[in-house]
């Protein structure tokens, strides 16, 4: 049966509703988010804009008051989802490196067949052009492909996320360009629920202290989930509000919380800010880019490509004038032509000195066979070699010397004389 790709994924996402939901590793977090979103608005609605909603009689407007927090809360959790259960702009990782940024380096060669050929070397940065002005990016090993600017891979996801600002434990997910509008409205109206939770506390205390003569221990006393509200939203207020005012300084200066910590103390040129207006509508006001990503689709497997072989500068077509081969096998298949050619040669002209010597010229022992055919060997091809016993200059092959001998020798002492020469 096909598998789809949600199947098959290689990073750490969890997918539900067969892939059309996907969230982080540690989508757990979110279920704690929850509760500390609906667990105060609940204690609210039931212990403060129950009783508030009398105090607003004419036209039942103290209903306006528990409609709103209910509403509201809603907002804030659809927020909430639309951060942490959709892609936040993932780049799917390659199968193989691009072969096109394949180079060779003749400063890192290696050894083959006695000859230095130079090895294939993968760039790990390059440069691009952002704004006329260029910007590194590096290669991710893990993904296979050089990281488009303002993306980075994400440890936690293990996935390059496009314009990464950072991995968010509270939602689950990371922040990037495809959700990063949904994050900031999500923390904003956060700290709104906040403001307008603890407004309210205070307005009912407020009406309890004027029931009590303006005692404000009486009136804590009646009614404890009002100051525990109160109490909490405070808290909340300097996480929530303070994370709302650092991302308002970020979209203003259009950047990225993994840049402000990690290029904060390097005094970058920021080539990506196009004015503190323009970079609001850069976030707020364009559209957002479509998933590069079909989770349920059928997946399809590459057959798996070999990688390169080294191959020395030589073989080019300019240097061998027709189709390119490797040198160390044109090396290696003349030369064995070249010495069998060599070896036929000295015994055939070794088998002539004999047969004009006769029986009386022979020599008696092998140190005498030996120094016959030293004398006599047939003249061999002497040229100079390069790098190895076989070379090549000026489009002739040639032999080495030390290596014609031994042949030679090797085969010059398998001879044996023929009957009527040993009698």
């Amino acid at each position: 049966m096909a598998k789809r790709v949600y199947e098959v994924w290689k990073g750490s996402n969890k997918f539900i509703l067969g892939g059309r939901l996907i969230f982080g590793p540690d989508a757990r977090s979110l279920l704690v988010t929850l509760l500390l979103i609906t667990v105060p608005v609940i204690i609210f609605c039931v212990f403060v804009a129950r009783h508030l909603r009398h105090e607003f009689s004419p036209h039942n407007a103290g209903y306006a008051i528990l409609v709103v927090a209910i509403v509201f809360t809603i907002y804030v959790l659809v927020l909430l989802f639309l951060t942490s259960a959709r892609d936040p702009g993932i780049i799917p990782r390659n199968s193989h490196p691009p072969e096109e940024e394949f180079r060779y380096d003749a400063s890192v060669s290696a050894d083959i067949g006695g000859r230095q050929t130079p090895t294939l070397q993968f760039p790990r940065t390059k440069e691009v052009m952002v704004n006329g002005i260029p910007v590194r990016v590096k290669y991710c090993d893990t993904c296979m492909l050089y990281r488009p600017p303002r993306c980075s891979h994400c440890s936690i996801c293990n996935n390059c996320v496009e314009r990464f600002d950072h991995h968010c434990p509270w939602v689950g997910q990371c922040i990037g360009l495809r959700n990063y509008r949904y994050f900031f409205m999500f923390v904003s109206s956060s700290t709104l629920l906040c403001i307008y939770v603890f407004s309210m506390s205070a307005l009912y205390i407020k009406v309890l202290m004027d029931d009590h003569g303006g005692k404000l221990l009486k009136a804590m006393k009646e009614s404890p989930p009002s100051v525990i509200l109160m109490a909490y939203c405070f808290i909340s207020l300097w996480f929530v509000g303070g994370l709302t005012g650092f991302h308002l300084y970020l979209i203003g200066s259009n950047q990225t919380t993994y840049e402000n910590f990690r290029y904060r103390a390097d005094n970058r040129v920021n080539v990506y800010s196009q004015g503190c207006v323009n970079n609001f509508l850069e976030v707020f006001c364009t559209k957002i880019k479509p998933s590069r990503n079909n989770f349920r689709a059928i997946f399809q497997e590459e057959p798996p490509r070999p990688p390169p072989l080294p191959v020395t500068r030589e073989v080019e077509a300019e240097d061998l004038g027709g189709d390119p081969r490797s040198k160390v096998e044109d090396d290696l298949e003349i030369g064995e032509d070249l010495l069998k050619i060599s070896q036929r040669r000295n015994i055939e002209e070794i088998d002539e000195d004999i047969r004009s010597r006769g029986s009386s010229g022979l020599p008696h022992n092998s140190a005498e066979i030996d120094s016959v055919l030293n004398a006599d060997r047939a003249p061999t091809i002497r040229a100079e070699t390069r790098h190895s016993s076989w070379g090549r200059r000026s489009g002739s092959w040639e032999i080495a010397p030390d290596v014609l001998a031994n042949s030679t020798v090797t085969e010059s002492r398998s001879y044996v004389a023929p009957k009527e020469a040993r009698q």
